[in-house]
């Protein structure tokens, strides 16, 4: 006679990739993912959001508990789908929400193969070619910023804050040798723009350098760090005897695609070693998980321009070519490609120059007894996770093989080109103004006005003078108004999906400027939808005025 627990594990195999091929259940398994994916495709419609207006109930999410008994795997499916109604279809053109893209086919292919498998990256041992592609994609990408492939070394990570924590921590190593083991003894610090991700305040605070320890660098009217003050600061450090564990260089600043000036960076780095005679070199960490991508214009023929790109999108191009071409002069740096490389979340590659340096941060055989007894690749020894998932490298290494570079500058020619068409749409209306208008990048920030302000003169008067401090104060109020009324009609499932900044950069007296920002990242973005943006931005200024 059965047990009981045995009709159970027998119920459940079911629910199982069978080990070994049997074409029935094989297809049962596909089946049951085509059949997920009608039930998503159902919820589709003209709108940027899956299915209808969904209000989210988190206090009846706390009353769910665990089951008694299993469940039919049909029936959890359709749960797992229900999830997704409300959820905003990023790669819809009205969608320009933030630096979010639809993955491609390939991409999210790539990330689905190792879920069934289950690879770890941790070593070859339980990786094996999963491995290999992370290796590949890290030559790929190397040599595509300017590394040595032949030196460099790369590993994928949880995030783009992943990529900071790796590079200042080796900086931190350089900086202060020992700190691993006797932990910091003496004051670092880590230097950035104003305009850096606020990841750099929460890897000082994980890696013990304390966040008052980052020093912020102010920015110039293009958003990028003013290099004669980051000199003046880390004089003023290293005077005092303090250590620099590294210094951040922004390559593509969320808000407003703002590039710092790496080679300068590196120079000024380099002239502060001889003059101040250090016994280490500042590790200067390249925060790139945005604009890396365009590097893939560096060997473009601009002039010739092949690809037929418009003349302001050529430009814009140049201009962030002049400095993302510097990338390989960087220490180390972070690439996203869940962002400018159209995969699924999580796919972040840490790339460091000179793989000698993750030696800084290895642990010693004798601390992981039960790994790496086998083959040559073992990462696990210096990164900061232990498992580490596959589908990163693989989704990745999808979208190198699918796009060519070719393939990935017409699609970001293509974002910079619409984003462009909207700056121009903008500057026309009498009642709008782009407060980025030397941006590069395919992200636009602006702000709407009633209709008696002369818009003209507005930006500078209110950045300007602290006269202005109530107006200013008013006219954020304003911006942040229609970008709710904006948004309730996004949440319906019409209009245009857009976000709000409540300070893209501070007036000269201290005071936020709150801006509206549109994030061109769908490849299906066309004309008529930069169209949209102006039409939903006139409707809600319209509701203000009753």
């Amino acid at each position: 006679m059965t047990a009981p627990y045995e009709q159970l594990v027998h119920q459940l195999r079911q629910a199982f990739p069978q080990p070994v091929s049997d074409r029935l259940h094989d297809a049962y398994f596909v089946f049951s993912f085509m059949r997920a994916l009608d039930q998503v495709d159902a919820m589709k419609s003209v709108s940027p959001v899956l299915g209808g207006p969904v209000t989210l109930d988190y206090e009846a999410a706390r009353q769910s508990r665990m089951a008694e008994s299993p469940s039919q795997l049909e029936q959890v499916t359709e749960e797992l789908v229900q999830h997704l109604a409300g959820m905003f279809i990023w790669g819809h053109p009205r969608a320009q929400i933030n630096v979010v893209p639809c993955p491609s086919i390939p991409s999210v292919i790539g990330g689905l193969l190792p879920s069934i498998y289950n690879p770890n990256l941790v070593s070859e041992e339980s990786s094996r070619q999963i491995a290999v592609a992370e290796v590949e994609t890290s030559a790929m990408t190397a040599a595509l910023v300017g590394y040595d492939p032949e030196l460099a070394a790369g590993l994928y990570t949880f995030g783009g804050t992943g990529t900071l924590l790796y590079g200042v921590k080796l900086g931190l190593e350089k900086a202060c040798p020992g700190y691993a083991r006797t932990g910091r003894n003496e004051p670092a610090y880590l230097l950035c723009s104003e305009r850096s991700h606020y990841a750099c305040l929460s890897v000082a605070n994980w890696l013990g350098i304390g966040q008052d320890n980052v020093v912020q660098i102010p920015c110039d009217d293009d958003n990028g760090m003013r290099t004669c003050l980051l000199e003046s600061q880390a004089r003023e450090i290293l005077k005092k005897g303090g250590r620099i564990a590294a210094i951040v260089a922004t390559m593509g600043t969320t808000d407003h695609f703002g590039l710092d000036d790496l080679h300068a960076i590196v120079e000024l780095r380099d002239k502060l070693v001889d003059e101040f005679r250090l016994d280490y070199r500042p590790h200067v960490h390249a925060d790139a998980v945005i604009g890396w991508a365009w590097a893939v214009f560096n060997d473009y023929d601009l002039a010739a321009n092949p690809l037929e790109f418009r003349p302001r999108t050529v430009r814009a191009l140049a201009g962030a070519r002049r400095r993302i071409e510097h990338l390989g002069l960087s220490d180390s740096l972070g690439v996203d490609f869940h962002k400018t490389g159209f995969t699924p979340y999580v796919s972040t590659l840490f790339l460091v120059r000179d793989r000698r340096d993750l030696e800084l941060i290895s642990r010693k055989p004798e601390e992981t007894p039960y790994l790496f007894h086998d083959g040559h690749y073992h990462p696990g020894r210096y990164t900061l996770e232990t498992t580490r998932s596959g589908a990163g490298p693989m989704a990745a290494l999808a979208n190198l093989r699918l796009f060519g570079k070719q393939g990935l500058r017409a699609l970001l020619g293509h974002l910079v080109t619409m984003s462009e068409t909207l700056r121009e749409r903008l500057e026309g209306c009498p009642w709008a103004t782009v407060v980025n208008r030397g941006n590069f990048g395919p992200v636009t920030l602006f702000r709407v006005y009633p209709d008696s302000v002369d818009t003209f003169t507005i930006r500078q008067h209110e950045e300007k003078h602290a006269e202005a401090r109530e107006q200013l104060r008013k006219h954020n109020e304003y911006n942040r108004q229609v970008f709710q009324l904006v948004q309730q009609e996004a949440l319906q499932g019409r209009g245009v999906v857009i976000s709000l900044t409540d300070c893209y950069r501070e007036s000269d007296y201290g005071e936020p400027m709150v801006a509206l920002k549109s994030y061109i990242l769908s490849p299906f973005s066309e004309e008529q939808y930069v169209e949209t943006v102006l039409e939903s931005l006139a409707k809600a200024r319209e509701q203000l005025k009753s």
